[in-house]
C-alpha cells in the first residue's frame, strides 16, 4: 500500500510517497520511502498575493505521484499536506491569506484520484513530535519483530530528535525529569509503551528567519547606513537589499525602522568570525528564566539526556563542514573553530571549493555559528554529550523528518497497544515448519551421504 505526505515548508515544498506490505498495516519498521519529489519554487506561504500559484506549483510533483503509484492503488492512497513555520508565520501576519493559501493547494490535490485527507498547518509541537517518532520508528526503537517473528520491546532507549528548518528549529526527546511547563510535555503511548516526551518549536529560529533577524541586527548597530558591514558575509562578498525584505517577516517587524521599506542598503562582506558570533549571539536571550534551568529565551528545558539525531539543516550545515571545509565534527570546539575557518575564507575560495553551492554559500559562516550556539550555549550540550548527536537526514533509505511521523499517526499505523501475538504465532509455526524441514533434508543429505560412502567402501 501506498501513502503520500506534501511537506509544505517555509522555504519549498518536498513529497514524499510511502509503501508498506499491505498485509502489514499495523507491523513496525515497514514503511519505507518510495519516492519523493523537490517542488520548484519556494514554499507555499510566498503565494500569498497570489494563492492560487501556490496550487499550481504541486502538479509537478503530484503528476510524479500519479507514476510512481500503481494506478490501480491510487483511489486507496491517503494524502495529506501539511504546512509548518512559514505558513504558521503567515497565519500570524495576515489570516486571511493563510486561509487562501490553504484553499487553492486543497482544490489542487482534490483534482487528483488519491484519498486526500486534508491540508492543515502543524504546531510547532506537533511538528517537533512526529519528527521524533519518525526516527525513532525508522531506527525499530519502540518495537521490532525478533528473528522468530515474535515482538520485542528493545531495551535501548529513544533517540531525541533535533529539527532545523526555514523558520523554526524543534528540540524533542524522552525525559525522567520533571517538565516544569506544561506546554512543553507530550504524553505518548505507542505499542503498550508511555512515553514522557519533552518538545518545544522556537519560531522565528529557523535558517532563512536567523539570517533576516541578523541582517536586522547589523543595520541597527550601523544605524541604517547605507553601506553595512556583514562579519558573517566572506571578503570579497557584498549585496544590495531592500528594507521591505528584511523586514517583511512577524520575526523581524517589531524592529523595523521608520525609514521607507524601498531604500536599499549595501551589506559588504568583512569575514570576521568573532564580531560575527557577537551579533549572532544577540539573537537569543539567555538571562531571563522563571523555571529550574532554560534553554533560551525564557523557554524551560530538562537536562539533554541520551543520543539525538539532527536533521535538516542540521545535517547539511555539519555536512557542508565536513565535505567542503575537510573538517570533522566530534566536539563542540570542532563547530566553533569550523564556523571561524569559514568567516575567515574569501568569498573566491569559497566560490572555488563548492561552485554548486553558490546562492546559500555566503550565509554558512552564519549558519554554522548560529548551529554552535544554539547547541552549546542554547541546548546546553557539552563536551560530554555533543558527541552523542548524529547529523544525518536518512535512516536507511528514509528521510527523516515530520512526514512519516504524521502519516503514521493519521493512519493509525502505529497503535496504542501492543499488537497482538496472533500474527507473531502464526509466522512462528512457519518459521518452526521450515527449521523442521531444513533439518530434515540435512539429515537425509547426511545418511545419503554416509550410505554412499559405506558402499563404496564395501564394494572395494
Amino acid at each position: 500500500q501506498y501513502g503520500i505526505v506534501l511537506d509544505a515548508g517555509s522555504s519549498h515544498t518536498a513529497m514524499f510517497v510511502y509503501k508498506w506490505p499491505a498485509d502489514k498495516e499495523n507491523d513496525t519498521g515497514v514503511v519505507s520511502e518510495h519516492s519523493m519529489c523537490d517542488v520548484e519554487g519556494p514554499g507555499i506561504s510566498s503565494y500569498s498575493s497570489n494563492p492560487p500559484a501556490a496550487g499550481t506549483s504541486l502538479e509537478q510533483c503530484l503528476n510524479q505521484a500519479l507514476r510512481d503509484v500503481p494506478r490501480e492503488k491510487h483511489m486507496g492512497t491517503p494524502l495529506y499536506l501539511g504546512a509548518t513555520a512559514g505558513m504558521r508565520l503567515l497565519n500570524i501576519a495576515n489570516p486571511q491569506a493563510s486561509d487562501a493559501v490553504l484553499r487553492a493547494v486543497t482544490a489542487t490535490l482534490k483534482t487528483y484520484p488519491f484519498d486526500f485527507r486534508g491540508a492543515k498547518i502543524l504546531s510547532g509541537e506537533e511538528e517537533g513530535v512526529f519528527g521524533w517518532v519518525t526516527a525513532n520508528y525508522l531506527l525499530e526503537n519502540f518495537i521490532k519483530r525478533g528473528w522468530l517473528g515474535e515482538w520485542i520491546q528493545p531495551q535501548k532507549k529513544t533517540l531525541g530528535a533535533m529539527d532545523f528548518g526555514g523558520a523554526s528549529t524543534q528540540i524533542t526527546f524522552e525525559t525522567q525529569e520533571t517538565i516544569e511547563d506544561p506546554r512543553n510535555q507530550v504524553m505518548l503511548k505507542l505499542y503498550g509503551q508511555a512515553y514522557k516526551v519533552y518538545t518545544h518549536s522556537f519560531l522565528c529560529y529557523g535558517r532563512d528567519q536567523v539570517l533576516k533577524r541578523l541582517f536586522s541586527k547589523l543595520l541597527q548597530a550601523e544605524s541604517y547606513q547605507a553601506t553595512v558591514p556583514h562579519p558573517c558575509w566572506p571578503m570579497g562578498y557584498n549585496k544590495s537589499l531592500s528594507l521591505s525584505s528584511i523586514y517583511d517577516s512577524p520575526c523581524t517587524e517589531k524592529e523595523r525602522p521608520s525609514l521607507a521599506l524601498n531604500t536599499t542598503v549595501t551589506l559588504v562582506g568583512t569575514g570576521n568570525g568573532n564580531l560575527c558570533t557577537l551579533h549572532v549571539s544577540k539573537l537569543f536571550n539567555f538571562t531571563s528564566c522563571s523555571f529550574s534551568h532554560c534553554s533560551f529565551d525564557g523557554v524551560f528545558q530538562p537536562k539533554v539526556s541520551g543520543n539525538f539525531i539532527a536533521f535538516s539543516a542540521f545535517f547539511y550545515t555539519v555536512d557542508f563542514i565536513q565535505t567542503v571545509m575537510g573538517r570533522s565534527v566530534r566536539l563542540p570546539n570542532d563547530l566553533k573553530d569550523a564556523a571561524v575557518t569559514i568567516c575567515a575564507t574569501s568569498w573566491s575560495e569559497l566560490l572555488q571549493k563548492a561552485p554548486k553551492l553558490e546562492k546559500r554559500l555566503p550565509d554558512y559562516c552564519a549558519v554554522s555559528t548560529f548551529v554552535y550556539l544554539l547547541t552549546t550555549r542554547g541546548y546546553n550540550f557539552n563536551n560530554h554529550s555533543f558527541p552523542n548527536i548524529a547529523f544525518q537526514k536518512k535512516a536507511g533509505e528514509t528521510s527523516i523528518g515530520w512526514a512519516l511521523g504524521y502519516m503514521l499517526n493519521l493512519t493509525n499505523m502505529i497503535p496504542a497497544e501492543k499488537p497482538s501475538s496472533h500474527k507473531s504465532i502464526l509466522y512462528n509455526y512457519w518459521v518452526i515448519l521450515i527449521l523442521l524441514f531444513v533439518v530434515t533434508t540435512l539429515m537425509s543429505l547426511v545418511t545419503a551421504v554416509c550410505l554412499l560412502r559405506r558402499s563404496k567402501s564395501s564394494a572395494i
